[in-house]
């Protein structure tokens, strides 16, 4: 257990943000398996200066989540301390900087992974933020701009002097993005020095692998990401390549359901299929009923069809 703040992180190991993945519905069901707490998707803090009700609408969550961290992005300090101040209305747990999304479109315009450039400036937002709202300020950082700039222990140590209360660092540089592999001896690094919270983020493939990174690295958290698509089980020592079908089916439709409750049944369903082929993911299927599956809008129509094909699937792959 740890504190961020006076918020108390009942676990270790958590949902990574990520956009257009970590809505309310997924976070729920990764809770459910044993998710620490659970960050919203960024939003843009020029749209929330507005109240823009799409980009409001990206902070709901059901009571079951907290601690609920709220995730923001933007590049103009003024902006961002407003819109911190706005959605406190909404009662967040942990209020979090984004300075790791790597997009040509938000890093370019300085936001993202854009602020890393320019860490004296990040650390004036922080402080900005802070005056606005009572609850903690947190920021999640990549280890540099490009294989040049690996200013992760100056970024880091300028937003904790800053006042944020925990830092996620993502083991890459804004210029991987996603490819290559994630440096756990940089995020440890920063752990050694730091005197908050650490989390760390990147390549986590497993709950046992999660809790190896802990130890090695003395983190007092990790996050996961990707590979949390369609195996809500990593955030528990329950193995998916164990489990029948039957019980993959069951948190499936689930996750399904909430999707169609938040979103609407046809949009819900639509969202859902990015989650719906890793669900699926090493198992075998008769292939005409995974294409119609992914096709199916209503929701009866959807559920009769999972239920169909018990006959035609297999055991989980090893």
């Amino acid at each position: 257990m740890i504190r961020i703040g006076n918020v108390v992180i009942p676990g270790r190991i958590s949902l990574s943000p990520m956009a257009g993945i970590s809505d309310s519905p997924t976070r729920r069901i990764c809770r459910k398996f044993g998710a620490a707490f659970s960050f919203t998707e960024f939003v843009n803090t020029d749209e929330l200066v507005h109240r823009a009700p799409k980009a409001m609408k990206l902070f709901h969550y059901e009571p079951d989540e907290r601690p609920i961290t709220f995730q923001i992005f933007g590049n103009r300090l003024e902006n961002i301390a407003q819109a911190a101040e706005i959605i406190q209305e909404l009662k967040p747990d942990i209020i979090d900087l984004n300075m790791g999304c790597s997009t040509r479109k938000v890093s370019l315009r300085g936001a993202g992974a854009g602020l890393l450039r320019r860490p004296t400036y990040a650390g004036k937002i922080i402080e900005a933020i802070k005056k606005r709202v009572s609850v903690p300020v947190t920021a999640k950082i990549r280890i540099g701009w490009d294989s040049q700039s690996k200013n992760y222990l100056e970024v880091a140590h300028i937003l904790e002097e800053s006042g944020a209360q925990a830092i996620t660092v993502h083991g890459r540089t804004k210029e991987m993005a996603y490819t290559g592999l994630a440096d756990w001896e940089a995020i440890g690094e920063v752990k050694a020095k730091a005197k908050i919270p650490i989390f760390g983020n990147g390549d986590i493939s497993s709950f046992q692998e999660a809790n190896q990174k802990l130890r090695t690295y003395a983190l007092d958290g990790v996050l996961i990401g990707r590979n949390a698509i369609g195996n809500p089980w990593i955030f528990s020592p329950i193995l998916k390549r164990e489990l029948s079908w039957e019980e993959i089916r069951e948190v499936l439709l689930q996750h399904a359901l909430w999707m169609t409750e938040e979103f609407g049944e046809e949009f819900g369903l639509v969202l859902f299929r990015k989650h719906l082929v890793k669900y699926l993911s090493g198992l075998e299927f008769d292939p005409r009923w995974k294409s119609e599956l992914l096709e199916i809008r209503e929701w009866n129509r959807f559920e009769d069809l999972i239920f169909s094909d018990k006959e035609k699937t297999q055991a989980v792959l090893v």
